[in-house]
């Protein structure tokens, strides 16, 4: 004869009624947080694209590496490790993946 725990062991349903909406909670500030860090990448490229040659590239290549550094973080913190569909769908320079250490 076999024992299985209580799905519930040492919890009523409300507790995990609350932890499962808190979980939902946190799913959705995660995806918020992704698209925030998505549409920054966009802009950043947009302006870097759109920037002529000396000072002012450098500083929007900063920026665009930056956002673009952050959004990688933003999507591993999700579960998505890999980054190549992203890299082609944004078209993100080399010059900014170079300053990511990508090659």
């Amino acid at each position: 004869m076999s024992v299985r725990m209580p799905t519930n062991f040492g919890r009523s349903g409300a507790q995990e009624s609350a932890l499962d909406l808190l979980g939902h909670e946190i799913l959705a500030e995660k995806a918020a947080a992704l698209g925030r860090a998505g549409q920054r990448v966009e802009e950043t490229l947009a302006r870097l694209r759109e920037s002529g040659e000396g000072e002012h590239r450098n500083r929007m290549l900063k920026e665009a590496v930056a956002a673009v550094h952050a959004y990688f973080i933003q999507r591993e913190l999700c579960g998505l490790r890999k980054h190549d569909a992203v890299i082609r769908e944004y078209n993100i320079p080399r010059a900014v993946l170079v300053r990511l250490g990508a090659s």
